[in-house]
Formats: C-alpha cells, sequence, structure tokens
C-alpha cells in the first residue's frame, strides 16, 4: 500500500500483471478466510459485529501471513463507513491530521463513520499515537490496527485502552493445505490456467516448511509452479510441482522468529525451560533455532551464565565455570565455530544436577532487607577501620568479642553473624542433588561442633 490506499486500489493490483499469487488470492468474504474460528467462528463477537457494521476500535495481533491485514480488506468490502489506510512506516503526523480533519468532516456533513485501518501499528512513534488517541476517544475515527508485535509492549496503554485485542494464530497445516488446492484450481486469480499439479511430498515440505505462514505458502507454490517444465500428459500441458521444486522455491524453512518480538521472547523461554528440565534434545533444538534464525550469540551465552547459578547452581559448581568458557568462546573464536562451544555448554547444563537453592535463598534475603526494619550489625563483626569501629576500639583497637574461626578446630566456632530480630531464617537450604548433597551434609556436620570458646 501507499501513503493512503482505498479498497478501488487494492482491487485494482489483483488484475494488475505480476502482483503475487498471495494478494491475488485474497480472500473477498469472510467465509473464503481459512482459519481463525476462535474470532471469526459463526457466533463470535468480532464476526458478528463486522456482519453487522458495528464494528468499534481494534488491533489484530499475530503472525505474519495469517490473515490480519486480509481481514481488513473484507471489512472494507463489507462496510458502509468510509475505509482509508494508513501507512505507519511512510507516514508523519501532518498526513495523520488531514485523515482526522477530513474523517470529521465528514462525520459531521454526511454523518458517515470512517474506519482507519493501520498496517504495522507498531510502528506509529509517540507523537503519532498521541495525534490519534483522541480521535478514536470521541469516534471521530474507528482504529483497526495490525500488528506482529505485542501490542501490550508496542501500543501505549491509554490508545490501547480503547481498542479490542484479537489474537490471530498461526493456520494449521490443513489449512495452508487447503489454501494450496484453492489457489492451484482458481483459474481467474491462481494457478487455473497452469494446469498445476502438487505431488504429495511438495505439498507436504510446501505446509511444514512455511509454519503456518499463507503469503510464504503461496509465493513458494507460485515459485515452484513457475520453474516447473509443462508436461504433456493425456493431450494436456501440465506444471508438475516435485519436493525437489518445492525445495528449490522455498530454499529453508520459513522461521517463525524475530529478534526483538514474542518470537525472540517465546524461544528463548523454551530455551532455559529445557535447560532446567534436563532435556539436552529439546534445549539443542531450540539453540540451533536461535542460532539458524540469526540470534546473537553473545545474548544465548550471557543467558546460560545466568541459568548455571539459578538452576544449577551449587549442583554442580562447575556449571558457571563452563557457561562463562562458553561466553569466552563466543567473544575469542566467534562464529559459527562458537556454535560448537555452546553447544556443549547446552548439553552441559540441561544434563547437570539442578539447584535453585542460592536464589531462593537470595530471594527470602532480599524480601528481608526490602520489608524489615534495617537491623544493627553486630559490633564485633564491625570493621575496626571504620569511623564506628574507631569510635568503639581506638584507632588501633580490634573488636575482643569477634571469635577468629581458624583459631578453632575444623576452622569453625560458632557466633552469631545475623543481625538481632530476624527472624525468616534459613534462607540457604542445600538439596540432596549433585555436590549440593556433600555442601548440605557438611553444614549440617557443623552444628555438632561444641567446642569451649572461653
Amino acid at each position: 500500500m501507499d501513503l493512503f490506499s482505498s479498497l478501488d486500489d487494492v482491487k485494482d493490483a489483483r488484475s494488475q500483471p505480476n502482483t503475487p499469487l498471495a494478494a491475488r488470492m485474497r480472500p473477498h468474504t469472510l467465509d473464503q478466510i481459512f482459519g481463525q474460528s476462535q474470532i471469526l467462528g459463526p457466533k463470535a463477537l468480532l464476526r458478528r459485529a463486522i456482519e453487522q457494521d458495528a464494528l468499534t476500535s481494534v488491533i489484530f495481533y499475530g503472525p505474519p501471513g495469517v490473515g490480519k491485514s486480509t481481514l481488513a480488506m473484507v471489512i472494507a468490502g463489507i462496510t458502509k463507513a468510509h475505509f482509508e489506510a494508513f501507512s505507519a512506516v511512510t507516514g508523519g503526523v501532518p498526513e495523520l491530521r488531514k485523515v482526522i480533519e477530513a474523517a470529521a468532516q465528514r462525520r459531521r456533513l454526511y454523518s458517515k463513520k470512517t474506519i482507519l485501518f493501520v498496517d504495522e501499528i507498531h510502528r506509529f512513534n509517540k507523537s503519532q499515537q498521541d495525534a490519534l488517541l483522541p480521535h478514536v476517544e470521541n469516534g471521530t475515527v474507528s482504529l483497526i490496527g495490525a500488528t506482529t508485535e505485542n501490542p501490550y509492549f508496542e501500543v501505549n496503554a491509554p490508545l490501547l485502552s480503547r481498542a479490542r485485542v484479537f489474537t490471530f494464530e498461526r493456520l494449521s497445516n490443513e489449512d495452508i493445505a487447503k489454501l494450496l488446492e484453492r489457489a492451484a484450481a482458481d483459474v481467474e486469480n491462481g494457478l487455473g490456467k497452469l494446469n498445476v499439479e502438487i505431488q504429495p511430498d511438495a505439498m507436504a515440505h510446501i505446509v511444514d516448511r512455511s509454519e503456518g505462514d499463507a503469503r510464504t505458502a503461496l509465493n513458494a507454490l507460485e515459485a515452484a509452479a513457475i520453474i516447473a517444465q509443462p508436461e504433456k500428459t493425456d493431450g494436456a500441458h501440465k506444471r508438475v510441482v516435485t519436493k525437489e521444486l518445492a525445495e528449490e522455491a522455498l530454499q529453508q524453512r520459513a522461521l517463525l522468529y524475530d529478534k526483538t518480538g514474542d518470537r525472540h521472547y517465546d524461544t528463548i523461554s523454551a530455551f532455559i525451560k529445557s535447560l532446567r528440565g534436563s532435556d539436552p534434545d529439546a534445549a539443542l533444538h531450540y539453540l540451533a533455532k536461535m542460532l539458524t534464525a540469526g540470534e546473537d550469540p553473545r545474548f544465548i551465552a550471557r543467558r546460560l551464565i545466568v541459568l548455571a547459578s539459578e538452576d544449577v547452581g551449587n549442583a554442580d559448581p562447575m556449571g558457571i565455570v563452563v557457561a562463562n568458557a562458553a561466553a569466552h568462546a563466543v567473544e575469542f573464536v566467534g562464529m559459527p565455530e562458537a556454535r560448537i562451544n555452546l553447544a556443549q555448554a547446552v548439553t552441559y547444563l540441561a544434563s547437570a544436577p539442578k539447584s535453585n537453592a542460592s536464589y531462593v535463598g537470595l530471594s527470602k534475603a532480599m524480601k528481608d532487607v526490602e520489608t524489615q526494619q534495617s537491623r544493627p550489625i553486630p559490633k564485633y563483626l564491625r570493621d575496626s577501620r571504620s569511623t564506628t569501629g574507631r569510635k568503639q576500639y581506638g584507632e588501633t583497637g580490634s573488636a575482643p568479642d569477634y571469635l577468629y574461626p581458624h583459631d578453632y578446630p575444623r576452622n569453625y566456632v560458632e557466633q552469631q553473624y545475623m543481625p538481632d530480630g530476624i527472624q525468616t531464617q534459613p534462607y540457604y537450604e542445600p538439596t540432596e542433588n549433585g555436590e549440593e548433597k556433600r555442601i548440605k551434609a557438611h553444614l549440617e556436620s557443623l552444628k555438632s561442633v561444641d567446642e569451649d570458646v572461653e
């Protein structure tokens, strides 16, 4: 779309030469849209609002190629309101104000509603959002925003509170297959004139590699059909799309991944949870997905260092050593070889015994520090060189009540280190896992030490 696009412009584009198959196959009606039954089913709120031409401001959120812009164009064909599309990429506040002024005049003179469609609304800057907000609120325009980014993070709260968010899901394999079959058979807008036959393994490959993205699937089918050599069968020329042609058209799997959006956070979340859950195979899968998608390996290394202390901890103190070594390898060796170092760290940490006792202990201590009254440090623990220490013990004095552990058997002597009045101990409670079992036994054995300290 240009800065301003009308419905007629979109319809005309379908008939222009060299228009991509995905654009030519855009549905014209709600019934032609594949998937999204959760929001477009017969009794769904959104469908009823569209059919009754009673749509208020909405935001369509979901991955690419699942029908967000398509649904907006279908609404444009159904509604009696004036429909206008605005580019969040190329349009600024002055252009937006022109749209608003025209909508206000249309409303005042003709009592006609204006629907403003903003694709990639997450690209709206703060000035654009602020300029739009009062006019959405007073009904001058009804907003349809489409975004692949989480609107709860990318759209400011006041504007978001005036729109209802509808979440689009990736299309199912069955939906993608039906869409491809329809495109292959459609004579007017599809590939019907080419007499295309899609072999089952080619269909399966395109469906699998498109990962629920209709645009990716249709573009791959079109590319494969174009490069297929016509074959004469039963007196007719036919283009057979084989798996080899499908692979050539797709080149590689269309990964649902972006380095700053939901796919980024979902994948790293699954990666960390697989490591925490001691599943090295799943962890390697998500590692491979991130590296293939171009994720910053330093980001991965940093998360491994955190996990090594948070989830492995003292059950295997070597975990943080391995994680740090992998992070150093990323900097020193660089990609692509450093992926091997990352794989070693991932498999080590996934296979290591787990304990979050250190992390839990710190959380308890921080809660006490934040919520309880500050308590004075016991006098015998204070630094004699500090201001309070010099006042108490003199310029060269030392705390006479402090018991030096190395003067006692096993380098341990019982004395109070915690300030008076802290009641929520213990903080650190070692588990029975890995090296922490030995640590637990050692700490418990110290309780039995009963030496005369006088």
